[in-house]
């Protein structure tokens, strides 16, 4: 298949991963992050991991946005639904999520909640055309990739005068997140957390942002970044465009996806954004607490379509299971075999925690593709 075989060539991917273990000097530990949760299934179902010299570790980030989704977000759409009547629509990855009570929007379904799964946000818009005198919720999730379509929607129902829909945004910023990480390294709730030596960055994401927001972690924090498709051989070849930046002491951001990233990224996205929607002060990301700066929420002048405003809700924070440890894994302080959920009471069928829920989750990925490998690890 063409663009697509190229990038899975095994032959290829051997030659390259011979560089990365001749480069990566073992006399120094190199510890990267793939912040997207595409990046995070990639590693695992390829086997990158494996082809990697033992002083490499790839570091799982927060980049899965149903991961990050705090359950007090996810209580109050199911508290629209169920209390209130509205029919919420959202992603199908978001309805099994697990919530506070036991509940999920899967389960809140079941228990009459007129919740359904949409595979955009124009399908839900779509709803509320068809029946106008029911109250028509997007449950609106996602980085940026995921934002345009949200914004074009809310513009649409402006300009259609629909007095039945509105969005409950929970959007989240990809620079956000690693400025956060970056500025609180120290987890106490956890153990310390893992000094990191350079970034693969987001490819979709920077499809629509571009390359040039991460230029400031780059030169502050001096930190590299290498933007990888998620192709095997895009994220090796990231892999070893980082080891060269710290074996020569560079800290720039690299951009290995150019067939589809430019350091501008889409204007007309960006643009479209920028008309319907605002930063939030502060934003509860699952794992990661409260996040400045981080996350999306309407604009005054489409406060008609806003469901918090709308239907006058507060949001209140939610823990997590006391034994589940997504916010640890989210961290990159653990891996998905430091929990002790892990493969026995949490797995994609019941999973306990987000990050065994989404393909791009840590824990459904190492689930998928690496728990085996580990037993014929520790059988050896």
């Amino acid at each position: 298949m063409k663009y697509i075989d190229e990038y899975r060539d095994g032959d290829a991917a051997r030659r390259v991963a011979e560089r990365i273990a001749a480069e990566a000097g073992s006399a120094r530990r190199y510890s990267f992050m793939e912040f997207c949760g595409g990046h995070t299934h990639a590693i695992a179902r390829y086997g990158i991991g494996e082809l990697l010299p033992a002083n490499l570790r790839m570091i799982h980030g927060p980049g899965c946005p149903v991961c990050v989704l705090p359950i007090g977000r996810i209580d109050q759409a199911i508290g629209l639904a169920l209390e209130r009547g509205a029919i919420v629509c959202t992603y199908g990855d978001t309805m099994r999520v697990p919530a506070s009570g036991g509940l999920s929007m899967m389960k809140a379904k079941a228990r009459g909640a007129d919740i359904r799964m949409v595979y955009s946000a124009a399908d839900a818009l779509k709803i509320a055309r068809q029946q106008p005198e029911r109250e028509v919720v997007f449950f609106a999730i996602g980085f940026e990739t995921t934002t345009p379509p949200t914004a074009l929607v809310v513009k649409q129902a402006a300009q259609e005068g629909l007095k039945n829909f509105s969005v409950l945004c929970c959007h989240v910023l990809t620079p956000g997140a690693i400025a956060h990480i970056l500025d609180a390294p120290e987890a106490k709730q956890w153990g310390d957390a893992v000094a990191l030596d350079g970034f693969v960055g987001p490819a979709h994401v920077s499809i629509v942002i571009g390359s040039a927001p991460y230029e400031a972690f780059a030169r502050d924090y001096r930190k590299p970044v290498v933007i990888a498709g998620f192709e095997p051989l895009d994220v090796m070849q990231a892999i070893l465009m980082l080891v060269r930046q710290v074996n020569e002491g560079r800290a720039e951001v690299e951009n290995e996806f150019t067939r589809a990233v430019s350091r501008e990224g889409n204007h007309a996205a960006q643009a479209v954004v920028a008309e319907v929607l605002e930063l939030r002060e502060s934003f509860e990301w699952r794992g990661l607490g409260e996040v400045a700066y981080s996350a999306l929420r309407l604009k005054p002048a489409y406060a008609a379509f806003d469901a918090e405003k709308r239907f006058g809700l507060s949001y209140r924070p939610v823990a997590d299971h006391k034994q589940c440890e997504c916010g640890a894994i989210l961290r990159g302080v653990k891996r998905p075999t430091d929990c002790k959920l892990f493969g026995t009471v949490c797995t994609p069928d019941n999973p306990m925690g987000s990050c065994m829920v989404s393909s791009e989750g840590a824990c459904a990925a190492h689930y998928a593709y690496g728990r085996f490998r580990d037993i014929a690890i520790v059988a050896a």
